[in-house]
């Protein structure tokens, strides 16, 4: 059900913009404000392109969010105080505890959430040898360095 909520926001998203992207070209001229002239066959090609961003939108659920493992050694309870604070610095707050022993963070920016329509949780749990961290792909790599960076040293 997450996977379809995903792709249905993204979905309304891809309109609105596709929706101010031409809106803005027919109120400055640059394009006619008929549809039929606008587009070579009319309506039907806002049909086709309404499909087109419907399948990017079925398949970017399935690209834009992954796991990461975070290798750590020990006790992962004493960890989470270093965690905590590398999330603060990439910008998330805890938001919540998750029923594996895990924690959920989310951006402190209201911008950011709006902007990445209210997707922006980052799950971390304990699993055998490490951390697991699920979010937004994009977002990951970063905060999977910040995280090994704080609890590592790797020789320091």
């Amino acid at each position: 059900m997450t996977y379809l909520r995903r792709a249905f926001k993204y979905l309304v998203q891809i309109c609105i913009i596709f929706v101010l992207i031409i809106g803005a070209l027919m109120l400055t001229g640059y394009i006619s404000s008929d549809v039929s002239v606008a587009f070579q066959q009319g309506w039907k090609s806002i049909a086709y392109i309404a499909g087109m961003f419907a399948v990017v939108s079925l398949a970017y659920p399935f690209f834009g969010y992954g796991k990461r493992t975070i290798h750590a050694k020990g006790d992962p309870a004493e960890y989470w105080a270093r965690i905590d604070a590398a999330m603060a610095s990439r910008g998330y707050e805890k938001a919540g505890e998750t029923e594996n022993g895990g924690y959920r963070y989310h951006h402190t920016s209201t911008y950011m959430r709006v902007m990445r329509l209210w997707e922006d949780n980052i799950t971390i749990e304990p699993v055998l040898g490490g951390f697991q961290a699920e979010g937004l792909v994009r977002d990951l790599a970063r905060i999977v360095s910040a995280i090994d960076h704080k609890i590592n040293t790797y020789g320091d």
